[in-house]
């Protein structure tokens, strides 16, 4: 089969990376947080979620799972081309996968972040991995957030049906639905986009709740669709880090998961809406510390299916890379800016990016 992906070289799969051992979390964590000057004791009280699965992030083992995944649809659409992976903070490492492919002969290649939606660490921060360690010669062209595409909307809605079926099955019916995504600092999300949603409205900031706030829109128009009731729903977050004093999106998962329960809430669908996968913010932050949240309050909670590698979710992508390849726009200038720390100017923070 013929198409415009041929004129590429490679797919990349680029994503963060997680350490796979005991002996990896504090140096990943390193390299996470490298230039913030975080003490190894700081490091390894934030490990202490990875010493909980054995020192293991799950985030490896679902980047194979979709790389096949991956390999397997782009077979079936005889698209014959190279699919490799790459990493920001651990290995394979971006910049050594990059080299190889330049020292392969490659020219040009086509990347695909395993971010769904738009901000500066979801988007703009690959791009900088891209320039920083992209050799002379080689071209890459990354696909834009795909988080609103009909794949990756099918994958989540098939997830919160099921979430909701199994607590139906406990005698629970119509129970809420709380959407979950990665926090991120109200400065980042502000200045996210203008992609998606946000670019829609004429918003030139905003666009990852937008993003966010449009694939939970359709979820929960489908659900009301089927049963005549559009559901109960909110979103939260998860994840946050940081300062105290520099104000990030909320509520809190578990502070919303308080405010239900308040008021009266028996059930919930929790619905990791901002992953692709079950990152350790979905494993412990959701599986373990949400979990034990509504145990303690007496919530009956179902944890919903991230996409993974849902064969509409695949499907999609591979959707994205033949049309990215076919006509491959650029990130607007200015998209997505990177986030200036209190107390450093902008300039030390291209100078510490290399950008």
């Amino acid at each position: 089969m013929t198409s415009a992906l041929s004129t590429y070289d490679a797919v990349l799969l680029l994503s963060f990376g997680g350490p796979e051992r005991q002996e990896d979390v504090v140096p990943f964590l390193r390299n996470v947080t490298r230039g913030k000057d975080i003490p190894d004791a700081r490091l390894e009280e934030v490990g202490r979620h990875y010493r909980l699965f054995g020192g293991r992030s799950p985030i490896n083992d679902q980047n194979r799972a979709l790389l096949a995944a991956l390999r397997s649809e782009l077979d079936a659409r005889g698209l014959d081309i190279p699919l490799v992976w790459g990493n920001r903070n651990w290995a394979p490492y971006v910049a050594d996968v990059l080299t190889d492919l330049a020292d392969s002969g490659a020219r040009r290649v086509l990347a695909l972040a395993t971010s769904a939606h738009p901000s500066y660490s979801g988007c703009r921060q690959y791009l900088e991995d891209i320039a920083l360690h992209c050799p002379p010669g080689l071209r890459v062209d990354k696909v834009l957030p795909f988080g609103e595409d009909q794949g990756f909307v099918t994958a989540n809605l098939e997830a919160v049906r099921d979430a909701r079926d199994a607590l139906a099955a406990r005698g629970r019916q119509d129970p809420y639905i709380l959407f979950v995504a990665h926090s991120i600092p109200l400065s980042m999300a502000r200045t996210s986009g203008p992609v998606g949603s946000a670019e829609r409205e004429g918003n030139p900031g905003g666009a990852y709740v937008a993003s966010l706030e449009a694939v939970a829109d359709r979820i929960l128009g489908a659900l009301a669709e089927e049963t005549g009731t559009r559901p109960d729903s909110g979103l939260a977050y998860c994840s946050r880090s940081g300062p105290a004093a520099v104000p990030w999106l909320e509520p809190d998962v578990n502070d919303a998961l308080q405010a239900l329960a308040e008021r009266g809430v028996g059930a919930v669908v929790v619905a990791p809406i901002g992953f692709m996968s079950d990152h350790m913010e979905v494993v412990y932050d959701l599986d373990v510390e949400a979990a034990a949240t509504a145990e303690r309050l007496g919530l009956e909670m179902a944890r919903a299916a991230t996409a993974g590698v849902h064969p509409a979710f695949v499907s999609g992508l591979v959707d994205r890379l033949v049309s990215t390849a076919a006509d491959p726009r650029p990130c607007p200038e200015g998209c997505c800016p990177r986030p200036v720390r209190p107390g450093r100017p902008a300039s030390a923070e291209r100078r510490r990016s290399g950008t």
